[in-house]
């Protein structure tokens, strides 16, 4: 594709107290910028992307913890519109896909229309008016349609550890990383073991004095195959586009299969936790430690982690696996629910992001006043996991049951754009100033959800994920293959909206679908 011409959205005035746009997109992600590609594609320009950050990237941007990078091969974690043939290595790593993302930006002409330090602290629906009322750090603004690309990965979870306020030292988020405090030598303690986790501790454990890793649930990980890109491969994707297109495809049906074990048949797992197992008692030789590692829930049940070098990092001189539970954090150590107590120098929380309760949700208000979150006070509830019954020309992205555990999120990205951009064009070809779900449409996906994620190994795997919410339902994965989803939302189906054409009866109740 070639690059659009840059066209930036109108500036506001100085006198302009209130910013007038066509769409306003929440995020600079994978998917706010996808978004705004679809809209720069067929010529429409008055639209905005309000980030609270100073660049692109979203989570890319955010996380920048050491060992920092993707679990999904880079040919497939990217656009397909906007390969790129020179990434460096199979798996990318954080700074090659954040300068992806602001050169994706930078050539498809999308730079120009985000505003950054534009924190959005809320989003009304105004009825009367018929548009979305939008308030951030970097003043007002006023939109016909709303998009939310926030994502579940925005706002990291703290955990609520006794005495955790009280400590002397210093204490750093995953997602929000200290750069400037120097880990050289530090009795340095890890809080949780997952993906952010994986990856951090093989990073500092060969230049900290000793680091404790605090497990509460052991995952299963597989090996990693990640290796540098040959120069001569690079020139090939370079000038036979169709070859990196082909391996994009190979890659995605690999990755699909899971989804026979993971939603379909359990037992068809069994292959990957031997693969899984056997990694394990590879690299740990130490029958206490292996054990503490081995998890006693099905795989796939919780994220599967990839790594190398985890579990020797794990396993080093100066390392140490605690699993006793942490009591009370005090002012220069931990205390263990053993009694164990281990001074401490430095505490990183790799606990993870709020998915199953989206912090955005607490910031958009629909037509009656109430917030997304209230609405969703007993679970998450959407149609097409893109709209929500009572929130007027507002369209979720990376939202409920989006989630995959096995493949690339990108593709899922892809496939909600497509459903969002032909819904605007629906409101274009109509004349439509309003387009709402139905809570009937939204009632009969949540049921179809709930039905193809029983007997699913987030259910019955025998764990607890944050892939589930707090009432037990699966509000976060796409319970099927993923193919079925780009089906599900190629085109917007009609049927289930109701549409309010210009200058009609505010109320829905007066408008024929």
């Amino acid at each position: 594709m070639t690059t659009l011409e840059t066209e930036p959205a109108p500036a506001p005035t100085a006198a302009a107290a209130v910013r007038e746009v066509d769409v306003a997109i929440i995020g600079s992600g994978f998917a706010g910028l996808c978004m705004a590609i679809a809209l720069r594609r067929r010529r429409q320009t008055d639209f905005v992307v309000l980030e609270r950050g100073d660049d692109v990237g979203g989570t890319w941007r955010d996380n920048t913890y050491p060992g920092a990078a993707c679990d999904v091969q880079s040919n497939l974690y990217s656009f397909s519109f906007a390969p790129n043939p020179d990434w460096p290595r199979s798996y990318s790593e954080q700074p090659e896909i954040q300068e992806y993302l602001r050169s994706t930006a930078d050539r498809f002409g999308v730079r120009p229309h985000c505003v950054f330090g534009a924190d959005v602290t809320s989003a009304r629906w105004d009825d009367a008016a018929r548009r979305w009322d939008i308030t951030t750090t970097a003043g007002r603004f006023r939109s016909r349609i709303l998009v939310s690309a926030a994502g579940a990965l925005a706002d990291p979870t703290y955990p609520d550890i006794p005495g955790l306020d009280t400590f002397a030292g210093t204490v750093m988020h995953s997602a929000r990383w200290d750069h400037g405090h120097d880990l050289t030598g530090e009795r340095v303690a890890v809080i949780g073991t997952g993906a952010s986790a994986i990856q951090v501790v093989p990073a500092i454990q060969p230049i900290v004095e000793s680091i404790a890793v605090y497990q509460r649930t052991p995952a299963w990980v597989v090996p990693r195959t990640d290796h540098p890109v040959a120069p001569w491969l690079k020139l090939l994707y370079r000038f036979v586009p169709g070859l990196q297109k082909a391996i994009r495809a190979f890659l995605y049906l690999v990755r699909e299969f899971l989804v026979l074990g993971m939603a379909k048949n359990r037992r068809l797992l069994t292959p990957v936790g031997k693969l899984a197992r056997a990694h394990l008692h590879r690299q740990v030789r130490d029958p206490k430690l292996r054990a503490a590692l081995t998890p006693d829930y099905t795989i796939g049940c919780k994220r599967i982690l990839i790594s190398n070098d985890y579990f020797p990092a794990v396993a080093a001189p100066n390392a140490e696996l605690v699993t006793a539970g942490i009591a009370e954090v005090r002012p220069t150590s931990i205390v263990a629910q053993d009694g164990v107590e281990r001074p401490t120098d430095t505490i990183v929380l790799a606990t993870g992001f709020h998915v199953t309760d989206l912090p955005i949700a607490q910031k958009i208000c629909g037509r009656d006043g109430r917030s997304l979150a209230d609405v969703w006070s007993e679970g998450m509830v959407t149609n097409r996991s893109a709209a929500v019954a009572g929130f007027p020309n507002m369209f979720l992205l990376v939202g409920p049951n989006v989630g995959v555990g096995h493949t690339s999120m990108v593709y899922m990205i892809e496939s909600q754009v497509a459903y969002v951009d032909d819904a605007l064009a629906t409101m274009d070809a109509e004349g439509l100033e309003v387009l709402e779900t139905t809570p009937e449409a939204q009632d009969a996906y949540r049921a179809m959800i709930a039905e193809k994620s029983k007997g699913t190994v987030w259910l019955a795997g025998g764990c607890a994920s944050w892939y589930l919410d707090e009432h037990g339902h699966n509000t976060t994965l796409w319970p099927d293959f993923t193919f079925r989803f780009r089906k599900l939302t190629k085109k917007l189906d009609r049927e289930n909206y109701v549409g309010i054409p210009a200058g009609a009866p505010t109320s829905t109740e007066e408008v024929a679908a």
